[in-house]
């Protein structure tokens, strides 16, 4: 009795340790993007006004690569947080328990490298976007052709089998720790990875629908977060991701048909 009593314990210091972590985490994330998003369509003099420069540097490049990953960060470490108490409980039970904090902090770091590059290649595709004339300076597709576009390419993606399969994976998060169990802090890093590509898997097509709403857009980021939760978390949200990719492609159409391609 006295050994699981103070396993509870230590189960519940680790839930206060990894929440408190996660929930500054996340905090920080959005006290930087709500600031920066306020600005980009209020008077650009504060935290956005180094998006309006006309020479895209290496410093002005890094700043925006940056805004992805806190963006990404923020957006998309609140769905990895079942997964993640769920593993602190299992090291916990585990022979090498007194190190479940450490465990666990690897598997966020594999989780967030994964939607790390996938910034990095955000960045890329964002100044193509803009050199093609295709983005706004405020960051939103310039022809609502290209909006409509994007909206399509998600929607299809919705009711692809890669994309239910991601998806399953993410709302199982036992079914995956079993699956790809790995021990030690790298062991945990390398679960982390695993976790962040099929989460990657689920929802690259969605985070893409910010060039369509406007990538600082702070409805449209807020939307997307709570579409994303509800998708892994929500009883029927599998069900829920084959309804809404049918109704995003449907607005994508509706878009598309509403105005002559090339007219913004």
């Amino acid at each position: 009795m006295g050994d699981r009593t103070s396993l509870e314990s230590l189960l519940r210091r680790d839930r206060w340790l990894i929440g408190g972590a996660l929930a500054v985490s996340i905090a920080l994330c959005w006290a930087c993007i709500v600031p920066m998003a306020r600005d980009m369509y209020g008077a650009m003099t504060g935290p956005a006004a180094w998006m309006m420069t006309g020479r895209w540097d290496f410093a002005h490049l890094s700043l925006l690569f940056a805004m992805w990953v806190v963006m990404m960060t923020g957006m998309m470490l609140p769905s990895a947080a079942p997964t993640l108490f769920l593993y602190a409980g299992v090291i916990r039970k585990s022979p090498e328990g007194e190190r479940a904090p450490a465990h666990v902090y690897a598997f966020a770091g594999g989780y967030l490298l994964v939607w790390t590059a996938f910034s990095l290649v955000a960045t890329v595709l964002q100044r193509g976007l803009a050199n093609l004339l295709l983005l706004t300076p405020m960051m939103e597709a310039r022809d609502r052709a290209v909006g409509s576009a994007l909206l399509i390419v998600a929607g299809l993606y919705q009711l692809t089998p890669f994309k239910r399969t991601c998806l399953e994976s993410c709302r199982s998060p036992a079914a995956f720790i079993v699956r790809h169990w790995k021990r030690g802090a790298v062991g945990g890093f390398r679960l982390g990875l695993a976790h962040g590509a099929d989460c990657l898997g689920c929802c690259w097509a969605l985070m893409l629908l910010l060039f369509a709403g406007g990538v600082m857009n702070l409805w449209w980021i807020g939307a997307l977060t709570v579409f994303v939760l509800l998708e892994k978390l929500a009883p029927l949200g599998a069900q829920g991701g084959r309804l809404s990719g049918l109704l995003i492609m449907a607005l994508g159409l509706w878009n598309l048909v509403q105005t002559p391609f090339g007219v913004p």
